[in-house]
């Protein structure tokens, strides 16, 4: 019978990593990363884990459910002493992308540093080799992406008949990207959950997620983290109405006029994201794509430049940038409004982690304009708006040529951002909100006026 539910809600908040009854050499990790009170995730998950109960948790991407379930995990495999226990992998984290999965790795690398465990990362992209030089000598835990792990189970290069903790991180987004007949084949071929631990972390606990839970954990708390508050406080977040044409003027504005350190910008296609790394290139700023036709090696190479600051400027699609986790994100620019309002939040998350503040800047022009409401709705808030001197649209230097770096394929103009004559509207075919609201919503200072979305060329 398993042990009493504990009230989760009242775990009291700021508590200290000493206070949990941790091994030395994990806090030690904890100190050396500088890490010394747990995140609300971290408060009401750390309880419940320790005592070797499943958890299921509601948490958003730069939250702290990471050093949750590290810490979990490294406790449960180094207490009592580890033991000569064979090749096999006893703990087993399973992410839905490259990035997250190498993320998480270096992550494990920094918080493990001296408990002497034994852990390797495995995705696709990359050569065979050296991974299975790692599972022939022998692990403790391995992060990994659905599809290369169960190449090597099929090759019987591992078995996982030993493992004794299981993390499922962005579950949401593993069944969003059709991962859910790869998840069943793994957990299929893992002890029976009555003999092994298993976490899962997702943005949303929907139905098929929590589908999973029922059919393959015993018997998880729920947890939420702040599940009212899905914006992180400390972005100060600003909407642009801006016709599509002036959106690369207004970019170019935004980089020349704001104080940023390193920027993220979200396109919703790749031809956008090929196009506008082009142009900012052509304007002087060093900037890359990352797009899924990019191999691993190029994707690789543009992310270590990103991190290194070497790439102060990535402009992403969605899909490419699922996993992407980098420190020191001061600005995230979308240059189109995202589709699915959830993406909003996925988006301006990557910016203002760890207790920092950013600035999530939002460009609606009159194609995807419609998808702000629902966003909105979300939030609970109405975006501020923000109003754009003339002297903020900078007119683009030159034409695109091909792209000099990783052979990117460049289109030769812009994407189409709608019919002539279309203005930047919100919902579906409103009508032109009057000047008198547009007033009231939020007025311009004196000296500045707001970008006339009747207007799709440039003003002089």
């Amino acid at each position: 019978m398993p042990p009493p539910r504990a009230a989760v809600n009242d775990i009291a908040t700021g508590s200290e990593f000493r206070s949990f009854d941790l091994a030395p050499q994990i806090l030690d990790g904890l100190m050396d990363a500088g890490f010394h009170r747990c995140t609300e995730i971290q408060e009401r998950t750390l309880p419940l884990s320790l005592r070797g109960r499943d958890v299921a948790a509601q948490a958003q991407t730069g939250s702290g459910k990471t050093a949750a379930f590290l810490i979990t995990i490294f406790q449960r495999l180094m207490l009592p002493a580890p033991k000569k226990t064979g090749k096999e992998p006893r703990a087993l984290v399973l992410a839905p992308t490259r990035e997250l999965a190498l993320q998480i790795y270096r992550d494990a690398q920094l918080l493990g540093r001296h408990t002497r465990l034994r852990f390797s990362v495995i995705y696709g992209g990359v050569s065979y080799r050296s991974q299975l030089d790692d599972l022939t000598a022998g692990l403790d835990m391995i992060v990994a992406t659905p599809g290369r792990l169960i190449d090597y189970i099929k090759q019987k290069s591992v078995n996982l008949q030993r493992i004794s903790i299981l993390v499922i991180d962005e579950a949401d987004r593993m069944l969003d990207m059709g991962f859910i007949a790869d998840l069943r084949f793994i957990l299929k071929r893992l002890p029976p959950y009555q003999r092994r631990q298993s976490m899962l972390f997702s943005a949303t606990l929907s139905a098929r997620v929590l589908e999973l839970t029922y059919e393959y954990m015993n018997l998880p708390e729920e947890i939420t983290a702040n599940p009212e508050k899905p914006v992180v406080d400390t972005v100060v977040q600003l909407l642009y109405h801006v016709s599509g044409v002036d959106k690369l003027p207004l970019t170019l504005g935004l980089l020349r006029h704001e104080s940023w350190e390193r920027v993220l910008i979200f396109a919703n296609t790749k031809s956008t994201v090929a196009w506008l790394a082009e142009r900012l290139c052509q304007n002087g700023y060093s900037a890359e794509g990352l797009t899924g036709d990019l191999t691993q090696k190029q994707r690789t190479q543009i992310m270590t430049q990103y991190r290194q600051g070497k790439i102060p400027i990535l402009v992403a699609t969605d899909v490419a940038s699922r996993g992407l986790h980098v420190e020191d994100i001061s600005h995230v620019i979308n240059y189109d409004i995202p589709q699915d309002r959830e993406e909003y939040v996925h988006r301006i998350g990557r910016t203002a982690r760890a207790g920092r503040t950013g600035k999530a800047i939002t460009l609606a022009c009159e194609r995807f304009v419609y998808y702000l409401e629902p966003i909105e709705e979300l939030i609970g808030q109405k975006i501020p708006l923000a109003w754009a001197d003339d002297n903020w649209f900078v007119a683009d230097s030159g034409r695109s040529t091909a792209a000099k770096s990783l052979g990117r394929q460049v289109p030769q103009r812009p994407p189409r951002e709608g019919r002539k004559g279309r203005t930047s509207r919100r919902g579906p075919r409103p009508s032109e909100p009057s000047a008198k609201e547009s007033e009231k919503r939020s007025p311009a200072s004196p000296g500045q006026r707001p970008v006339d979305p009747k207007k799709r060329h440039r003003r002089p």
